[in-house]
């Protein structure tokens, strides 16, 4: 491994601070996961490595009127989070998956995210709970629909100087009440391995559901584009009307047209648009299960 400097800030201004001063030559580091093995095969090659282990902003998990995620939360922290199991459902089963117990016990959200790789397993169920990221740079801070994060392959909205802080997210409905509306989410991706492998299909769905009728419809993909999609068409389709098997079927042949897949040594395109109708099915049904539950 190649010699690097390595900074440890003790709050969010030292960190832009420095990574103002060094550009794109910086690197940030939380769990590792995900960089240390890319500086060991020689993809990325920083000068510096900006280490965020002791920046107390960054961590931690706060739930009030809605949910807030520090960058540095990980993996493990939300799969076993009573209160994200309990409403935020979808967020729980991605980082569910993430690696092994080992890995999730070190792997970040931020990192997750900002990794920016296509198969992210915890990008799709943020985006169908309509997270947003905050981000902190040299101007103060800054928010961005989680939706508009990526812009391509391994590629985010961040500038040089800048720094993923917490994620943010509205708080679902309240549980069920007489005409009041109710909230349900999942995630499920496929693999060829039960674990430690990456999602060739993965789709996060979320539905608010008010007296038998679907009131708001959310649904992501990941692996199936540069960057992972929402697929509004499917959305739309549910949006005013009961969630019948027969309404959830449409949806699920819909949202393959947001999907635009290659075809590589995981998965032919065609497969991965068969994978995009019956997850989109299984996490729609699941979703709506929930939220009755």
């Amino acid at each position: 491994m190649r010699r690097f400097e390595m900074i440890l800030p003790s709050s969010v201004d030292e960190c832009v601070k420095a990574l103002a001063t060094h550009g794109a030559g910086a690197k940030t580091v939380a769990g590792g996961t995900d960089l240390l093995p890319q500086m060991k095969n020689g993809l990325v090659k920083p000068a510096v490595v900006v280490d965020l282990g002791g920046i107390a902003a960054l961590k931690g998990v706060t739930n009030g009127a809605g949910l807030r995620v520090g960058a540095c939360a990980t993996a493990r922290e939300l799969e076993l989070h009573p209160e994200v199991r309990k409403r935020y459902t979808a967020l729980a089963d991605g980082a569910a998956l993430v690696g092994s117990v080992q890995v999730r016990n070190l792997a970040t959200v931020g990192g997750n995210l900002c990794n920016a790789a296509p198969s992210a397993d915890m990008a799709p169920p943020l985006m169908a709970l309509e997270a947003e990221a905050v981000i902190a740079g040299p101007k103060g801070e800054r928010r961005v629909p989680l939706s508009a994060f990526f812009t391509g392959v391994r590629q985010t909205v961040l500038g040089a100087d800048e720094l993923l802080v917490a994620l943010v997210m509205p708080a679902p409905p309240v549980p069920p009440e007489a005409g009041l509306y109710v909230s349900g989410g999942s995630y499920i991706r496929h693999t060829p391995r039960r674990e430690l492998d990456i999602a060739v299909v993965g789709v996060a769905s979320q539905v608010t559901v008010q007296n038998g009728r679907c009131v708001k419809a959310r649904i992501a993909l990941a692996s199936v584009a540069p960057t992972p999609v929402h697929a509004t068409a499917a959305e739309r389709a549910l949006e005013g009307q009961p969630l019948t098997p027969e309404r959830i079927e449409q949806a699920a042949g819909l949202a393959v047209e947001a999907a635009k897949p290659i075809s590589d040594q995981r998965g032919s395109a065609d497969f991965r648009r068969h994978l995009v109708r019956v997850l989109t099915r299984r996490t729609l049904t699941a979703a709506l299960a929930r939220a009755r539950a």
